[in-house]
């Protein structure tokens, strides 16, 4: 679904009709599907000048180019990734696209069970944890529910990564824009598209920026901290506020302790 919202061809006709149904109760899911792209790319941008050279992005979903190791290669060449998504569709793909270029790999697993990613021998294998990581949670943890921890799932990931190490998170909400005067949530766009995710693969829990926030756990946001993602470091014109109210993802970049974080900060 999230591949067709960005207008990607590496979707199935049961993806289509969902996310048609998405677009006909929310418009503008497409909007906010590209500037939640855009911020990743821009987050990795960023963390890459900054010097990080290692990346595991959960939940990459089907590879819509440009993907994060080009993203990341067009600034050093030499960053290993390693890509882990749930969907065994995703990894046909991936193994197509992605994991047929060197220092880059995909795991099959599950955020849910983070220890079982960690100890993966691609993971291990590309991945040293002896120096700063970039963990990617883009448009992940809404599909995680209260009573399966998401922040007990980002401390474990967290606990792994050494000082410096940077997570990338970004999440969907149903708040309207803080500095949208007219802004307020819509209960019936809302419950419509939570309802065409009730019979998806996960069921979309949207949560508030406050709560957002508190994901972060032990990473220490650095600035601007959680704001609508077209705000996170834009690097082009940046919409108006009717237009960030439309766009339903918070993001921000935190890091753990360390001199790298402490540069970025």
């Amino acid at each position: 679904m999230y591949d067709y919202y960005l207008g990607g061809w590496d979707n199935y006709e049961v993806d289509r009709v969902a996310a048609e149904r998405v677009i006909e109760v929310h418009p503008q899911v497409r909007v906010s599907a590209r500037a939640n792209r855009a911020f990743l790319h821009r987050a990795v941008r960023e963390l890459v000048v900054g010097g990080i050279r290692q990346i595991i992005d959960i939940g990459t979903g089907i590879p819509t180019s440009p993907n994060t190791h080009e993203v990341a290669r067009e600034i050093a060449p030499e960053t290993r990734v390693v890509y882990v998504d749930n969907d065994p569709i995703v990894a046909t793909h991936a193994g197509a696209r992605l994991t047929n270029t060197e220092r880059t790999g995909f795991v099959l697993g599950d955020v849910r069970d983070p220890k079982a990613i960690l100890d993966h021998p691609t993971v291990r294998e590309l991945i040293d944890f002896d120096q700063p990581v970039a963990l990617l949670l883009v448009a992940v943890l809404h599909f995680v529910r209260d009573d399966e921890n998401p922040a007990g799932l980002v401390a474990t990931l967290a606990d792994a990564l050494p000082a410096g190490s940077h997570l990338v998170l970004s999440h969907a909400t149903d708040e309207p824009y803080e500095a949208y005067e007219a802004g307020r949530t819509d209960v019936k766009a809302r419950e419509g598209v939570v309802n065409v995710y009730k019979s998806a693969t996960a069921t979309l829990n949207l949560r508030s920026k406050a709560e957002i926030q508190q994901l972060f756990g032990p990473f220490a946001l650095i600035d601007p901290s959680v704001v609508r993602v077209p705000l996170w470091r834009p690097d082009g014109e940046v919409p108006g506020a009717q237009e960030l109210n439309n766009i339903i993802f918070y993001g921000g970049v935190g890091h753990k302790a360390g001199d790298l974080g402490r540069r970025l900060s």
